[in-house]
Order: C-alpha cells, then structure tokens, then sequence
C-alpha cells in the first residue's frame, strides 16, 4: 500500500447525488448514487479521505432520494460513510466586502425581477380575452403567469445563494478547510468568492478513483 497523501476533506452538496452527469449509460439514479457511496468508502478505508455534510443538506437529500423511492441501502451507506456536521456559524468569520457584494447583487436582481413583472404585466393586458392554441383551458393570461413565474425564479434565484443550504455547505468547508463538491454554479461562485476549493460533482467520482487507483491501479483504472 502507497503512503496516504496529505489528508484531503470535502462537503458535498445534493447535487452531486441528483446530477445525471455520474451516471453510466445503463445506470439509474439509485445505482448511481451506490456506486459513488461505494467509492466514498474505499477512499476513507484506504485514504482516510472524509467527506460531510451539513444537516440541513442532509435532511434536504434524503428527503429527495425517499421521494424518489430510493431503498435503504443507499440511506445506510450515506448515513455511515458520509459524517453529518452543523457549521459552526459563530465561529466562522465572513469579511465584510463578501456581505455588501451580497446585498448588491440581491438589491439588482430585485430591479431585474420588477423589470420581468411589468413585462408580463403589460403582456397580460394585451392579450387577457385570448385562449392558448391546444389548451382550450388555458387563457393567454395564464401562459402568461406561467411564463413570469419561470423567468422570476431564474432571473432571481440563477447563480446565487438563495438558501440556508447553500450557506451551511459554504461556512462548514471554510470550517473545515474543505474542498465543496457541487453542480450548483451559484455555490460555485461564492466559493471563489470565499477562497474555497470547490469541485464539479461530475468531477468527483473521477478524482476519488484516482487517490485509489494510487493504490491499486489495476482495479480502479479498470473502472474508470
């Protein structure tokens, strides 16, 4: 066995189980998601690689795999292998300059939200006698609704930090000087913002094989 390279720690975010983008061709999200648990053994077995979480990240995950009928098996080998911690949000410090850019961008993105709101507003107004084609159901002001709340959600909630999740994944890998593992690109971007390491979670089944196949190359690199 090689020697263990400097002890590497992470946080992981939902989206790195939820993401398509570590499935094989053939494999479901439950496979999926075994497979990557599986490979998060290995490296704390062999590596003393550790990985965590927040709570708050941990309870939104396993309520999104038991809505999706995932078995128990998956919820077992998270529970064992991937270490549930709260942040310490007392004792993490947050520059100052990271709080105003915050409260910027926010203060923007509510102008471009208005902005969007008054275009369907006026839209509405030009067209609320009218049916949608195909939906007899549907008046032209409802299509209309259902557009505006679409383009809010993304003109509002795209590439930001828009939740206690997001801010507890972020402060616990400062905590711990952690690498973040996420498909989210607003985490993405305040971890930059933070000084963090961060990782695209299409990326860490990859990186974990590679530690093990240190190791034991004819095994892992077979897998790859």
């Amino acid at each position: 066995m090689v020697d263990r390279p400097l002890k590497q720690r992470f946080v992981l975010d939902t989206s790195l189980f939820l993401t398509p983008e570590i499935r094989g061709s053939d494999e479901d999200l439950e496979a999926a998601c075994l497979d990557l648990l599986d490979l998060i053994s290995e490296a704390k077995l062999v590596h003393n690689i550790s990985c965590y979480m927040p709570p708050s990240i941990q309870a939104e995950l396993t309520t999104m795999l038991e809505d999706r009928a995932i078995s128990d098996d998956v919820l077992t080998k998270l529970d064992t292998w991937v270490i549930t911690k709260s942040p310490a949000h007392h004792e993490v410090r947050i520059p100052a300059d990271l709080v105003y850019e915050f409260i910027d961008e926010m203060s923007e993105r509510v102008d471009r939200g208005l902005r969007v709101s008054e275009k369907a507003v006026r839209k509405a107004e030009e067209s609320r006698a009218e049916t949608v084609e195909e939906h007899d159901h549907m008046t032209e002001v409802d299509k209309v609704i259902s557009d505006l709340r679409d383009e809010y959600r993304d003109t509002l909630r795209q590439g930001v930090l828009d939740s206690r999740e997001d801010f507890d994944l972020l402060i616990l890998a400062q905590e711990l000087d952690a690498g973040v593992v996420t498909e989210d690109q607003g985490i993405i971007n305040w971890a930059e913002d933070f000084g963090l390491r961060y990782l695209k979670g299409r990326n860490f089944p990859p990186l974990l094989r590679e530690y093990l196949a240190a190791d034991d190359p004819d095994r892992w690199r077979d897998e790859s």
